[in-house]
C-alpha cells in the first residue's frame, strides 16, 4: 500500500511538472519565474526548500543522539533567513529588477568582475553537489525502509523522480510542485508529533531517554550548538538558491516579506524533528544508524495511516529540497559559467535548453556522489562549509559597500578556503572541528576586504 502511494504520489509531481513546463517560454521564466510571484508562493517555495534531508532525517538523528538541542541545525538556517529577509533580499531584488539579472553570478560579476564570477561559480557548483547528494541519500533512506531498496537504487529512483518534474519547467514548475509538497510535509509532520509523543510517554520520558541535558537547547554541548551555528546561519543568508527564489517575487516587499516569513516558520519547525527524534531513542534505544529513526518511526511505531502519510512528508520534504539545488546547480552552470565564459552571445532559447540539460547532467552526478557519501548529515556540513567560504563575506561586502574591488574578492576567496582546509587539518578529531573552520574562513574572508573597508571609514571620519 504504501509503495503504490510513493509511485502515485511520485507520478502526480512528474505529470505537475510537465505540464508547468509549457508555461516557461524564456530563461526569466525558468531562473525567476517572470517575476511574477506572489509573496505568499515565494513564502511556500523558501520553505519547502528549507525543510529538507538536513531539517528532517539529519535533524531527526540528531535529536536521536542529543535530545533538544537539535533544534539548533533548523533554528540556526532560521536565523540566517532571518538576516536574509531583513537585509539581503529586498536589497538585492531591486538590483536583480533593475538590472534583470538571473543569478547571483550576475550580481557578482557586475560587483566585481568576470573573474570573480567564474571562480565563486565554480566552487559553489562543485560543493552543491555535495547537497543535492545529502537530499538524495536522504531519499534513499525512506525507500530502504518502504520497500527495502538498497541506498545505491534508492538514489537512482530520487535522481529520477527530480529530473522528470523539474529539468522542463525550472523555478516555475518548481514553485508549484513545492506547494502540493509542503501540505503534504506539513500535514504529516503536524499528525507524526502528537502519536509521536504520546507512544514515548509524554515529556518526562523523552526528557529523560538520553544523558544529562537531553531535554536542554544546550544538550549538544556549546561546541556542537556554536558549530552548527557558524555553517548554517551564514550560508543561509547568502545562498544562491534562496536568493534567485525571492527574486521572483514581484517586488521587493514581497521577497522581504517571504523571506522573514519563512525565517519564522523555520524556528517553529526547528522542533518537530527534534522531539521526533527523542521519542524514537524512547521506544527503539539501540537503532543501528541514527539517521534512520525518523523513517523507522513512521513505520513501526506510528498508526499505519499516520506513519504512511508521515513517510510521504518525509518524501515530499526531500524532493522540495532537492529540487531547490538542482535549480541553483542548473542556473549557475548555464548562466555564470556556460554564458559568461564559454558562449557571451547565447540568446534567450539557447540559454533555456542549456539549463534544461545542466538539470539533466547535474541530477546524475547527485546521485553518483549519493551513492558514494556516507550519511546526510556529511554531505550537508560539507556544502554548507564551502558556501560560507566562498561567498558569505563578498556578497555582503559588495552589497553594503563600494569600496572593496574584485583583487579585495579573489584574495578573500582564497584565503578562505586556505584557511578553511587548514583549520580542518589542524583541529581534525577535536571538538574544534565541528565550528572552527568556518570561523577560521569567516575572519580571513573578511581580513581581505577590511583595508578597503577600513580605507572607506577613515575617508568618512575626515
Amino acid at each position: 500500500m504504501l509503495i503504490a502511494a510513493l509511485v502515485g504520489y511520485s507520478a502526480l509531481l512528474v505529470v505537475a511538472g510537465f505540464v508547468l513546463s509549457r508555461r516557461v517560454r524564456g530563461a526569466s521564466d525558468f531562473f525567476v519565474a517572470g517575476r511574477g510571484l506572489s509573496g505568499g508562493l515565494v513564502f511556500v517555495t523558501l520553505l519547502a526548500a528549507n525543510i529538507g534531508a538536513g531539517s528532517t532525517v539529519g535533524a531527526t538523528g540528531l535529536g536521536y543522539r542529543a535530545g533538544l538541542g537539535a533544534w539548533w541545525w533548523s533554528g540556526s538556517a532560521a536565523v540566517g533567513c532571518l538576516v536574509l529577509g531583513l537585509v539581503v533580499a529586498p536589497r538585492l531584488h531591486r538590483l536583480a529588477s533593475e538590472r534583470g539579472w538571473l543569478t547571483v553570478g550576475d550580481f557578482l560579476e557586475d560587483r566585481y568582475d568576470r573573474s570573480v564570477r567564474g571562480l565563486v561559480g565554480a566552487v559553489l557548483w562543485l560543493g552543491t553537489l555535495a547537497i543535492l547528494a545529502g537530499q538524495l541519500i536522504a531519499m534513499a533512506w525512506a525507500f530502504e525502509v518502504i520497500a527495502g531498496v538498497p541506498k545505491t537504487w534508492g538514489c537512482i529512483a530520487g535522481g529520477v523522480i527530480l529530473i522528470a518534474y523539474f529539468s522542463g519547467g525550472g523555478l516555475l514548475a518548481s514553485v508549484w510542485v513545492n506547494l502540493l509538497e509542503l501540505v503534504i510535509l506539513l500535514l504529516g509532520f503536524a499528525l507524526a508529533l502528537p502519536f509521536a509523543w504520546s507512544a514515548a510517554g509524554g515529556w518526562s520520558a523523552l526528557s529523560r531517554a538520553g544523558d544529562a541535558g537531553y531535554g536542554s537547547l544546550s544538550g549538544m554541548g556549546a561546541g556542537e550548538s556554536l558549530g552548527l551555528f557558524a555553517i548554517l546561519a551564514p550560508s543561509f543568508v547568502v545562498s544562491p538558491g534562496l536568493v534567485q527564489k525571492t527574486w521572483g517575487a514581484r517586488s521587493a516587499a514581497a521577497a522581504r516579506a517571504a523571506a522573514l516569513g519563512n525565517a519564522a516558520a523555520l524556528a517553529l519547525f526547528a522542533f518537530v524533528p527534534a522531539l521526533l527524534g527523542m521519542a524514537m531513542r524512547v521506544v527503539r534505544p539501540s537503532l543501528a544508524h541514527s539517521e534512520l529513526a525518523l523513517p523507522m518511526l513512521m513505520r513501526d511505531v506510528l498508526p499505519a495511516w499516520v506513519g504512511g502519510l508521515g513517510l510521504a512528508a518525509l518524501f515530499a520534504a526531500e524532493l522540495s529540497t532537492a529540487d531547490a539545488i538542482l535549480f541553483m546547480l542548473s542556473t549557475s552552470l548555464s548562466k555564470d559559467l556556460y554564458k559568461a565564459f564559454l558562449d557571451p552571445d547565447a540568446n534567450d532559447r539557447r540559454l533555456l535548453a542549456v539549463g534544461r540539460w545542466t538539470s539533466v547532467g547535474a541530477g546524475v552526478l547527485g546521485v553518483l556522489l549519493a551513492i558514494v557519501l556516507p550519511s546526510v548529515v556529511d554531505a550537508l556540513k560539507t556544502f554548507y562549509s564551502i558556501l560560507t567560504a566562498a561567498l558569505f563575506v563578498p556578497l555582503l561586502a559588495g552589497l553594503l559597500s563600494s569600496r572593496p574591488g574584485p583583487g579585495h574578492a579573489r584574495a578573500a576567496l582564497a584565503l578562505a578556503l586556505v584557511a578553511m582546509g587548514a583549520g580542518h587539518l589542524a583541529w581534525r578529531g577535536t571538538p574544534l572541528e565541528a565550528w572552527a573552520p568556518s570561523v577560521a574562513a569567516i575572519v580571513a574572508s573578511f581580513a581581505a576586504f577590511a583595508p578597503a573597508l577600513l580605507r572607506r571609514s577613515q575617508a568618512a571620519v575626515s
